[in-house]
């Protein structure tokens, strides 16, 4: 425990952009004020901090930006952050801007920058948000919920044009290495085959078998839904139409799925996490990942987080498999 009194707080969002970074923020900065502490926005993530793009922000600043998407603060991937030079020019620009701790929301990258940050004794508080849902400490990150919906609507409209036609739609979703995402909505839209990285798939038994076995029961279209992490997509629908004589079209949702305005699961537990950030420094706790386990927001320290693995629900993938048919 350090009790160091707090002054200033900066406050930094980095890498991916995910809906529900602006609640954090919301909730860190009016926290910060309830403990007479300021905040400091730092802008572009690690980059704002090594070239001092930074601004006192207070209640009214953060006013509406809840219910927005992406981040206010905005975002951006730092390569001079893995320089040690780097790091230690962003630690003399912490120290001359007279801040006692940073906050940073973000993904596995951004926890790595903070544990550069924490060996060269600057107090650091890390929130997950990446709609990936791939960090090890965390059952829940921020964003998820809203890609997931996202990517559900357009899913479901894309299912209207393929009943018209009896077409196979193979649809991308975002999630680099992780089937998280893609997983949650292949189940949600009832899709007839889900490709995921962290499962080897046979083209023949997950995909052909279960439309031929579709087309027998009278389904008229055919949902695949492939991880971005496995890629392929445009092969995939060729050897679709090869072997089954369906027009295959693929989709690939992208980016849209990391915009639009958060739902309320995200707005929630964003503001939960924002603000518990805030009273762990305050109680002179530093060095963690804020993490949702158990149905509960408690930390981890960042040492122990960055050695943590998610592994993906094979239950679930069941689930998807048997309901399929």
């Amino acid at each position: 425990m350090d009790q160091k009194p707090l002054r200033r707080i900066g406050i930094l969002t980095s890498g991916g952009d995910a809906p529900g970074m602006n609640a954090a923020i919301r909730a860190a900065v009016r926290n910060c004020q309830q403990h007479k502490i300021t905040p400091i926005g730092i802008r572009r993530g690690f980059s704002g901090l090594l070239h001092s793009d930074m601004e006192e922000m207070d209640a009214r600043s953060v006013n509406g930006i809840m219910l927005r998407g992406g981040t206010v603060l905005n975002t951006a991937r730092c390569a001079e952050f893995h320089d040690h030079a780097g790091i230690l020019q962003a630690v003399r620009n912490y120290r001359y801007a007279g801040l006692d701790g940073i906050i940073a929301i973000g993904g596995d990258g951004t926890f790595r920058g903070l544990h550069e940050l924490q060996k060269e004794g600057v107090r650091v508080m890390g929130i997950p948000a990446t709609i990936d849902n791939d960090i090890g400490c965390s059952h829940y990150t921020i964003g998820f919920d809203t890609a997931a919906n996202t990517a559900i609507e357009a899913v479901d409209k894309l299912a209207d044009t393929m009943q018209s036609h009896e077409r196979v739609s193979v649809v991308e979703i975002m999630g680099r290495g992780a089937g998280h995402l893609a997983l949650y909505v292949g189940v949600a839209v009832g899709a007839t085959s889900i490709i995921i990285p962290e499962r080897e798939f046979d083209f023949e038994r997950d995909i052909i078998e279960q439309i031929r076995m579709g087309r027998q029961r009278g389904k008229h279209h055919h949902l695949i839904i492939v991880a971005e992490g496995v890629g392929g997509c445009q092969a995939i629908a060729d050897h679709i139409h090869e072997e089954t004589g369906l027009e295959a079209r693929v989709s690939i949702l992208g980016y849209i799925q990391r915009g639009g305005n958060p739902t309320a699961r995200d707005r929630v537990m964003a503001s939960r996490m924002g603000h518990f950030a805030v009273e762990q420094l305050v109680a002179g706790s530093h060095d963690q990942i804020i993490c949702y386990r158990d149905s509960r927001i408690v930390p981890v320290p960042i040492v122990e987080a960055m050695g943590m693995t998610k592994d993906l629900d094979m239950y679930m993938y069941k689930v998807a498999y048997d309901i399929s048919i």
